[in-house]
């Protein structure tokens, strides 16, 4: 409606341009008239452009001084003294009262129209025009107001009506979004940890040998992380989701993984992807090489920077001669250490010695180095022979 009015108006300021340049430009007045109309006109498409909406007192202004005086200023000062000489600034009179149904309210749109028609058909009944042309014009001047508040009413109506089946239909995808999640929860469940409980019950198994006390142990992680998940009042990021399916990935491969998710940012899929890839290779590192059965993944988030770290207590390395750029070469992380280290004896939360930035073998340098500088994040490593290994992710760099 703001566009349609501005183009109500300007069809009146051409108008009024055509009758002063041919019947009127040789007086001043109606060229005073028309400047002050078109300066009006700019202000509040100035204001409306700044606030995104009509600004009430602008419209307020430009009804009062356009709409109200300008006719009896044509009439005093501009010689107006027949119909024809004072139509063209009655005309904005028109698009003074659309703008007004735009802008005000019901109560205070009556009174600007009430005021419109009052000084309307007095400007008229001085230049004692026809009854049937100011029954028209101001017929006119009411329904401009009229028609431009019912089209107001009816988009933002059915404005109002595209929201809420926007809103319904988030709200529709959310929820199947939650059943999908719980539909793969209940199977997890069921090739997992009701898969060991049934076989233990029926004496299949012996609970007591070390690979069934492991097998335990990686399901006791999994549910644990699905009730931290549950209490979780936030809702569950891309990023998350999708770490979370590296882990599985390598507990189903025997390893055993304790994640934590500390309010990680919301970051694009393309990066939640990269991320979740590179942990992926870090885990695989641990399980293939560290020594060790046992994983500590945690992602959180530092001032809108996403920071994901895999660490084991495996036999670690020597990082200082693991080849001539840190890591690299025989003895780095894709042959001796695991995914990354814990600085000297760092835990699952964080470093205490330096981190090195480096680059490993060749499934450190494709799938991690290489794929976290694609996104524009960043790899490190730090290590220590009995120390374990830390690989911290970082994005952006």
């Amino acid at each position: 409606m703001v566009i349609a009015t501005a183009l109500y108006r300007g069809s009146h300021l051409v108008a009024g341009g055509v009758v002063v340049a041919q019947h009127q430009r040789d007086r001043l007045f109606p060229w005073l008239a028309l400047s002050a109309a078109i300066a009006s006109t700019a202000l509040i498409w100035f204001m409306a452009a700044r606030h995104r909406r009509l600004v009430p007192w602008v419209v307020g202004l430009d009804v009062l001084v356009i709409g109200c005086l300008l006719p009896f200023g044509a009439y005093a000062w501009g010689g107006a003294r027949t119909q024809e000489s004072v139509a063209w600034v009655m005309l904005l009179g028109g698009s003074a009262s659309a703008m007004a149904a735009v802008a005000f309210g019901a109560r205070l749109l009556a009174v600007a129209v009430a005021l419109l028609v009052a000084t309307h058909l007095a400007g008229y009944l001085m230049v004692a025009a026809d009854a049937a042309v100011t029954g028209a014009h101001l017929n006119a001047l009411v329904f401009s107001a009229v028609v431009s508040w019912v089209l107001t009413w009816y988009l933002c109506r059915q404005g109002e009506q595209v929201d809420s089946a926007n809103r319904r239909a988030l709200a529709a995808e959310a929820q199947r979004a939650r059943f999908a999640e719980r539909v793969a929860h209940h199977n997890a469940l069921h090739d997992t940890v009701l898969a060991t409980l049934t076989a233990i019950a029926r004496g299949g198994v012996d609970a007591n040998t070390s690979m069934m006390r492991e097998r335990c142990a990686r399901e006791a992680a999994y549910l644990r992380r699905l009730v931290e998940q549950a209490d979780d009042r936030e809702p569950a990021s891309e990023v998350r989701a999708a770490l979370e399916e590296s882990v599985r990935a390598a507990e189903a491969l025997g390893l055993r993984v304790t994640a934590r998710y500390h309010e990680p940012p919301a970051v694009p899929g393309e990066i939640a992807l990269a991320m979740a890839r590179a942990t992926t290779e870090a885990l695989n590192n641990v399980r293939c090489h560290a020594g060790t059965g046992h994983a500590f993944l945690t992602a959180v988030g530092d001032s809108g920077r996403l920071i994901v770290t895999v660490v084991d207590r495996g036999r670690g390395f020597d990082t200082g001669s693991a080849g001539p750029e840190g890591a690299g070469g025989p003895g780095g992380p894709d042959d001796a250490g695991g995914a990354a280290g814990p600085g000297a004896s760092g835990g699952p939360e964080g470093p205490v010695g330096p981190v090195r930035q480096a680059t490993g073998g060749i499934g450190l340098d494709r799938s991690v180095y290489a794929r976290m500088r694609g996104v524009g994040g960043r790899a490190f490593v730090d290590s220590a022979p009995g120390e374990g290994v830390r690989v911290e992710l970082r994005w952006p760099g």
